[in-house]
């Protein structure tokens, strides 16, 4: 056979060759001119070394007589066991890959006083460029150059395990045959139980997330004698440089971390509660793919019903308000094997950064805690009591909503007259003068799921801390007027003025407002005392025709106590 190296040689190089080399000059051994050495030469060729070159061969006129070039192929054969010339046997020895040199070997070196047929005459020299492509070694493994080891290292790459990786592809050489950059997609598979070709099987255990590492392997562990009948040749030596993404196996669970607990965390979440919670979604690498924080809203969502992937489900479950936590969900408790499209590509373990705002329960009441009480307590709050009271309201992560304090003046209403919401209407009832409390108002007896544009999100648990500061003792329900004493006999008598028979709204108005002021009646508190009147003379013209008559004037009586209009 005759010699073979890799690269192409111009036609240009030949003739220098051949000018610089004749005429031919009596050789005792094999000279050498390196043509081209690259900067780097990781490994040299040894005796026993399997190489693959290209090669030109000439005689010392520059008249070509072999090529592999010609041929489509490289020379490939093992150095040093008399498989090839004993010049180029001796040249080969040393060479780097990538190196380039013209070897000029003597006859007794070549093919001696016999020459080779038709092709190689007597006594000839030869000279041959020679390009070295790859060299290896029947003894040789996996070499691993890792580059790149990120600053923590939780987790490495074990058997079974399922990895997402970007890598490059090249021979020995650097030719570029394959890249999961082109393709914009990470090559997924499972590692060490063949599925990948046995080099990379090796070469892959032990990453971490965010690894950098070279992956050089013979043949034997990777495509072969034959190669892969494209871009491979056979017997070639491959590198691979590899970025670890994403690691999973199919026996993980959802992983919580980073873990920060409030101080005070009297209720976790359970199975059926409502949350809202704020979060960072990002790939195992870091790549981010979705924020609450973006929207400037909270995730809303049931927990342990479905409404959110499973590993999120499980991930929400046990935590405190105002907890922040870190829920790693492997694929099959994510999106799988199909991901969402652009954003979460298929396989992918997400990492969300979740901070828990509140939560609740659809069941819940609203939750009172006496902050302070008077030693002396003869009066409570009941409904239909007019009370005056400052109050403190934020959300559970503590954003203020509203305060009385920064209006300098108390909130007053009705209690049971639907002028709050039905959680502080609850949290008011039966307290005394100068008491404190610390209202927790779940949403559906605070603002419910539309909340308050601008001051209160949707679905907020609300947190009040009130004070009372006075209470006016309201009317029996269903009466808007009572008699303090005894009601007044011929009371209709007294109200016609006119003696016409009918009573007029003026005179009922003028007869009612009397009473209140001389401290005969009383009007409900908190109400406009004109509307009131309007409506108890409403209540009294059955037919509507704008006037009372003594036909249509009664009592109501309550509990033969009082009595109204």
């Amino acid at each position: 056979m005759i010699e073979c190296a890799l690269g192409m040689l111009s036609l240009s190089l030949l003739v220098t060759f051949a000018a610089c080399n004749a005429p031919p000059v009596p050789l005792d051994d094999i000279l050498i001119e390196k043509t081209f050495v690259p900067e780097q030469c990781v490994r040299a060729v040894k005796v026993g070394d399997f190489v693959r070159y290209h090669y030109i061969g000439m005689f010392p006129d520059g008249k070509k007589f072999d090529s592999s070039y010609d041929r489509g192929s490289t020379y490939n054969v093992f150095v040093g066991k008399k498989q090839l010339i004993d010049g180029m046997d001796k040249a080969l020895v040393g060479m780097c890959v990538n190196e380039r040199s013209l070897v000029k070997i003597p006859p007794h070196l070549a093919y001696g006083k016999q020459g080779y047929g038709d092709l190689i005459p007597p006594d000839a020299i030869l000279h041959f460029d020679v390009l070295l492509l790859d060299v290896w070694n029947p003894d040789d493994g996996v070499q691993i150059n890792t580059y790149h080891t990120p600053p923590t290292c939780s987790r490495k790459v074990e058997v079974s395990d399922f990895v997402r990786y970007h890598y490059n592809g090249t021979l020995l050489d650097g030719t570029l045959f394959d890249s999961s950059h082109t393709r914009m997609r990470t090559y997924d598979t499972y590692v060490g139980i063949g599925w990948l070709i046995a080099g990379m099987d090796q070469g892959l255990l032990g990453m971490c997330i965010g690894e950098r590492r070279i992956v050089t392997m013979p043949p034997s562990l990777g495509y072969g004698e034959n190669g892969d009948g494209s871009d491979i040749p056979g017997q070639a030596s491959l590198v691979f440089d590899v970025v670890l993404l994403d690691l999973h196996n199919p026996r993980d669970g959802v992983t919580v971390t980073n873990q920060i607990v409030p101080e005070s965390c009297m209720r976790k979440t359970e199975q059926g509660d409502f949350v809202r919670y704020h979060y960072n979604g990002s790939l195992l690498d870091g790549t981010f793919f979705d924020s609450s924080y973006s929207r400037n809203h909270t995730y809303d969502t049931y927990v342990g019903r479905g409404y959110v992937i499973a590993g999120m489900d499980e991930g929400l479950i046990g935590v405190c308000t105002g907890e922040r936590r870190t829920i790693t969900i492997p694929p099959h408790l994510a999106y799988g094997e199909e991901g969402t499209g652009s954003k979460i590509p298929g396989s992918a373990v997400l990492v969300f950064d979740v901070h828990m705002i509140d939560f609740h329960n659809p069941s819940d009441h609203t939750e009172v805690t006496v902050t302070y009480k008077p030693e002396e307590c003869d009066k409570q709050t009941k409904k239909g009591d007019f009370i005056k009271y400052h109050y403190n309201g934020t959300l559970l992560d503590g954003t203020p909503i509203d305060s009385t304090h920064s209006y300098g003046k108390t909130y007053n209403i009705v209690l049971g007259a639907n002028q709050v919401v039905p959680g502080m209407e609850n949290g008011l009832m039966d307290m005394c003068v100068g008491e404190k409390r610390r209202l927790l108002i779940p949403p559906h007896l605070a603002y419910g799921e539309r909340g308050v544009t601008d001051q209160v999100p949707g679905s907020a648990v609300m947190l009040f801390d009130v004070e009372l500061v006075e209470i006016e003792d309201g009317l029996p329900e269903g009466y808007m007027f009572i008699w303090n004493d005894e009601v007044p006999p011929g009371l209709f008598a007294e109200m016609d003025k006119d003696k016409n028979g009918e009573v007029e709204p003026s005179e009922f108005t003028d007869y009612i407002m009397q009473q209140v002021n001389e401290g005969k009646g009383r009007l409900a508190p908190g109400f406009d005392a004109y509307r009131i009147i309007d409506n108890m003379f409403s209540n009294q013209d059955r037919n509507g025709d704008g006037k009372i008559t003594e036909e249509e004037f009664k009592l109501k009586a309550d509990e033969a106590a009082h009595d109204e209009l």
